[in-house]
């Protein structure tokens, strides 16, 4: 029997452990608390990627669902990788309804440009306008911000 992928926003069939199983491992999120996920995932739009009934990618974006959404999290697991199941979740991603319209997307890869690249994304045309604050291993308990008006 053939295997049937689908991708859609349903809450309720989402894997909070397949998805923080995941990131707890990824480059972007190693070591990721369980509670840290789940308030992602109450804050976004989620896209889960099901072979049948089992969850197998997941992407979600953090948007006003008007003019801006951050695409974050995106992934496929390993063994599923290859067979343009990626592309299926991004396409179902960026044509989603309340997607439509935006003025930015933004996102952050290490290693998927092409993919992304295929879909619109670009490098940043104006790297002077764009700034962060970026924490590198939030989730480690001896890391923290320095702020310059205060001593830490």
């Amino acid at each position: 029997m053939a295997q049937l992928f689908s991708v859609d926003c349903d809450p309720g069939r989402l894997d909070l452990e397949r998805i923080h199983g995941f990131l707890t491992q990824s480059y972007w999120a190693r070591g990721i608390p369980l509670e840290t996920v789940q308030r992602s995932l109450k804050h976004s739009l989620n896209f889960g990627l099901y072979r049948d009934q089992e969850q197998i990618g997941f992407a979600r974006c953090v948007t006003d669902r008007a003019t801006f959404a951050y695409l974050a999290d995106v992934f496929v697991l390993e063994e599923y990788r290859g067979q343009g199941l990626g592309r299926q979740l991004l396409r179902a991603v960026m044509q989603h309804p309340e997607l439509q319209g935006l003025r930015r997307w933004m996102l952050t890869t290490r290693d998927a440009h092409d993919i992304y690249r295929s879909f619109g994304f670009q490098d940043n045309s104006e790297p002077s306008t764009l700034m962060e604050l970026l924490q590198r291993d939030p989730y480690c308990p001896t890391n923290h911000v320095q702020h310059p008006d205060r001593e830490n």
